[in-house]
């Protein structure tokens, strides 16, 4: 029963350390670009859209479609960062456990 008491304490602990992560997460903005900087889409930690900043030179009405591209572009690597924040975030929660693949956490 030692050994149970124990892993439920780490098991809670690890629970504490996971809302602190997602809380933290929730609060981070990440910024994605496009174009050379010339569109950046900023997403939360949750990758819910936040900000969307244009150039006005790319503003083209006979040309929409590069402009949507870009967006979709900034809108990727915003969420690439975003993805690789929240793996280190985890690691550190985690303690280098690794996890079975598909499984991710929170659940």
């Amino acid at each position: 029963m030692k050994n149970l008491a124990g892993l439920m304490k780490q098991a809670q602990q690890m629970q504490s350390k996971m809302q602190e992560m997602q809380s933290k997460l929730e609060a981070l903005e990440i910024t994605g670009e496009s174009g050379a900087g010339l569109v950046k889409v900023t997403l939360n930690g949750k990758s819910d859209l936040r900000r969307i900043k244009i150039d006005p030179k790319l503003i083209d009405p006979v040309d929409v479609e590069m402009l949507e591209d870009l967006i979709q572009a900034a809108h990727r690597d915003a969420k690439t960062k975003i993805e690789a924040v929240s793996a280190d975030e985890m690691q550190k929660v985690t303690g280098g456990m690794q996890l079975p693949p598909g499984m991710k956490l929170p659940f």
